[in-house]
């Protein structure tokens, strides 16, 4: 049987074309290169599984290779510190006694410090003169998801690159190639939801994937995925907010006991709502309609949904569901707290007439 490698490890990028959703800083990065005008110390701070670590070790040996036009390696010109589990004094003094030395083939040597905020104050405290005054042949780049735990004596020596949690429509078509490319069936809905559930990770986004991939057997639905992840398909919410306009409260409170006995995450569900609520606004303009994060088949359920509403009563809706996100932890009975909230947004223009938001 052969080994399955993980498509977090099989994708990783390995350069910065295929680098997803951080145009702005690869950019940068190549004109610095271009120009000769790379710092000395780098700082790459942002969430998780956005592409830090892997933008370092893309930088690492770019550095070496862009006056070379030969096939030799220089990975052994890249050393890696993984502050998390090294992070003492002594292991900053063994980095401290290397730099001195030039590296033996190339121009320079490069140090990667993962998880920089790790390090105890002591041990950021004998960094800072070498960070400082670094020899010529040396380059760090330190990687962190807490910026704010590094001390401002260390960022100020530091060009700070920020990078971003990378959009849902980025990671749904990459995971479109993926899947394209290993052949798999799948509805773009059900990446969609996959690609949503990431949080902007992509990492994270490629874990979901293999799992769902296992799960479904290489056929991703939407239903599947959305029962597996407990989540809510775009279907779901537009048969629920049908039925909440329609001021259907018995039927809209039946369909969330059903939905609870689907074991979904009553935060998550209610955040979905406002999600929905939100892109039903956005597709009443044109312009608008671009900020709607979802694929283009998606979009045009709610270009065809959106006449039906008036933006009147989607700002309404939209503002019951932000009080209720805004009392959701304080409250002891949160099934009732949620039902209350669909009952208002049920109720909403009945008749014609506003009714109060408590």
């Amino acid at each position: 049987m052969d080994t399955f490698i993980v498509s977090a490890l099989k994708y990783r990028p390995t350069s910065f074309d295929e680098l997803i959703g951080q145009n702005i800083i690869t950019q940068t990065l190549i004109n610095s290169l271009k120009t000769n005008q790379l710092p000395q110390a780098l700082l790459f701070c942002g969430p998780r599984g956005v592409g830090k670590t892997s933008c370092a070790r893309i930088l690492a040996k770019k550095i070496n290779n862009l006056n070379n036009n030969s096939l030799e390696n220089f990975d052994f010109n890249v050393f890696e510190l993984d502050a998390a589990s090294n992070n003492s004094v002594e292991d900053i003094r063994k980095i401290t006694e290397q730099v001195r030395i030039p590296p033996q083939v190339g121009s320079h040597k490069i140090y990667i410090i993962d998880e920089a905020h790790m390090l105890s104050k002591p041990a950021f405290n004998a960094f800072l003169k070498t960070l400082e005054e670094p020899p010529k042949h040396v380059i760090f780049i330190l990687a962190t998801t807490e910026k704010n735990k590094i001390i401002s004596t260390i960022l100020s020596r530091c060009q700070i690159f920020d990078f971003k949690r990378i959009s849902v429509i980025d990671i749904q078509e990459f995971l479109v190639k993926i899947a394209k490319e290993r052949k798999l069936m799948y509805e773009d809905n059900a990446l969609y939801l996959i690609s949503q559930a990431a949080d902007g990770a992509l990492r994270d986004a490629l874990s979901i994937f293999d799992r769902m991939v296992s799960f479904t057997n290489g056929n991703l639905s939407a239903i599947a995925v959305a029962d597996n992840l407990n989540l809510l398909d775009h279907e779901t919410y537009f048969k629920l907010v049908d039925l909440i306009f329609k001021n259907d409260i018995p039927s809209v409170l039946i369909m969330y006991d059903k939905l609870i006995k689907r074991g979904i995450d009553n935060p998550q569900f209610v955040k979905g709502l406002g999600n929905h609520l939100r892109n039903l606004l956005l597709a009443k303009d044109i312009k608008t309609s671009k900020l709607m994060e979802v694929g283009e088949s998606v979009k045009s359920s709610y270009l065809k949904k959106t006449d039906k509403i008036s933006s009147a009563l989607l700002m309404d809706g939209i503002e019951i569901i932000n009080n209720c996100e805004l009392h959701y932890k304080s409250v002891n009975n949160t099934r009732v707290h949620i039902e209350f909230m669909l009952m208002q947004l049920a109720s909403l223009h009945y008749n014609g007439e506003k009714k109060k938001v408590l």
